[in-house]
């Protein structure tokens, strides 16, 4: 149990005043708004995600690429049609199989929700439990481990966090600043996290997009060096 610890709160805080403006980027994420507010996007983003290649270097420019050559163009305009989509014409733009084969099944089992795609991951993210993650529909989809049913709750409108490496590494580098032990166990960390943030006047989505933005790459931070790119995505 983390009691009120005026330091931890004063910790916190150093590490969020480095990443001004996060607010609006966590916003758009709880409102379904990322890419556009294109589902299609935000599904294929996090199958991409979830292969563990570098998110703005790697990912970010592949998405962007299948919205010009399936998207853009009307090919893809919906889950459905993703779910449909042959993987080998997918697989010009993405070599990894695995990430389309993520992607189709959680397109389908979304499209059977509702034929409003924005309704339909919201509808899921609303119902789904962290506790439960492996017996959920998309939990069980091969290749989707928790981080990756976090990233897309987060998507649908739960203020969460995600357990991945980074995240994991700051947030427990603050718990051990401010006299804590570090939390290993996954589900045990997201919860913790959630309390924390809270605890210091934030949200968990802040907090674990602040893990990943206050990243240098090169000579910068990664909340400046990419700053015209998050306001798309």
């Amino acid at each position: 149990m983390i009691q009120q610890n005026p330091s931890l709160k004063k910790i916190v805080d150093s590490y969020m005043s480095k990443v001004s403006g996060l607010e609006v980027h966590c916003e758009r994420c709880l409102r379904t708004e990322r890419w556009g507010g294109s589902v299609v996007l935000m599904i294929v983003d996090a199958a991409f995600t979830s292969i563990g290649l570098n998110y703005f270097t790697a990912v970010v420019p592949k998405v962007e690429e299948f919205n010009k050559k399936f998207v853009e163009n009307g090919r893809i305009r919906s889950l459905k049609d993703l779910a449909k989509a042959d993987i080998d014409e997918l697989r010009k733009v993405w070599r990894n199989r695995r990430s389309w084969k993520i992607a189709k099944e959680i397109a389908s089992y979304l499209s059977r929700i509702s034929d409003n795609d924005k309704v339909a991951l919201r509808t899921w993210a609303k119902n789904t439990r962290l506790e439960n993650w492996r017996n959920d529909p998309i939990g069980r989809i091969k290749g989707v481990g928790l981080v990756t049913f976090q990233y897309l709750r987060m998507m649908g409108g739960v203020d969460t966090v995600m357990p991945d490496k980074i995240v994991k590494r700051v947030i427990n580098e603050i718990f051990k600043r401010a006299g804590y032990k570090p939390v290993n166990d996954d589900i045990e960390f997201v919860k913790r996290a959630e309390k924390i943030a809270i605890e210091c006047g934030y949200r968990p989505i802040e907090l674990c997009w602040m893990t990943w933005l206050i990243q240098p790459e090169g000579k910068m931070m990664r909340i400046k060096k990419y700053s015209k790119l998050l306001s798309k995505i």
